[in-house]
């Protein structure tokens, strides 16, 4: 003997109900489908912060490494003669220096745009440091900054070495700008 809440019962839309307290068809998908939704959302949201990330790794990592690869090798030699200045005697070493090598590169906004640069990025003190990573002079990312050097003639140098730092920084604005402190 069949009891009738335990037979199958089809709705006016098609769909198989069950009575007797089991969730119907129609419910269950309109339960799934709201899961479904927000699982969704969540993917979605994920995605974006994902390409967002990509983004800002693509802004700051890969200009970096597209101008150290469009340097041709020549460039990359420094000799010791060039703006020889000893940036261990004082702040007016340090300065003579950018603006030796501000001319040498000419680099845009010639001295003055370097000096000016340099005294807001370090007060011209070879040993300044930032806790976000910064360093020297100019205040180059410790991260960058063995690449950059390796780039720009300064293999293996410190970027607390105010002539390396400053030559590093003017052969780099010279090959593009100074975005990079902008």
């Amino acid at each position: 003997m069949h009891h009738t809440r335990d037979l199958p019962r089809v709705d006016r839309h098609g769909e198989v109900r069950r009575t007797a307290g089991r969730t119907t068809r129609r419910r269950q998908h309109r339960i799934t489908a709201g899961v479904n939704e927000h699982m969704t959302h969540a993917i979605q949201s994920r995605r974006r912060i994902q390409a967002a990330l990509i983004l800002i790794l693509t802004l700051t990592v890969l200009p970096a490494t597209i101008a150290e690869a469009a340097v041709p090798h020549e460039a990359r030699r420094v000799s010791a003669k060039i703006c020889d200045y000893d940036w261990r005697q004082g702040s007016w070493q340090v300065r003579q220096l950018i603006r030796c090598a501000a001319s040498h590169w000419s680099v845009p906004g010639g001295a003055q745009t370097a000096l000016y640069i340099a005294d807001r990025e370090s007060n011209f003190e070879p040993g300044a440091y930032n806790p976000s990573g910064a360093a020297g002079i100019y205040q180059h990312l410790l991260s960058y900054w063995p690449g950059r050097a390796t780039t720009f003639g300064f293999h293996g140098w410190s970027a607390f070495n105010a002539r390396a730092n400053i030559i590093v920084t003017m052969k780099m604005v010279h090959h593009g700008g100074w975005g990079p402190w902008s």
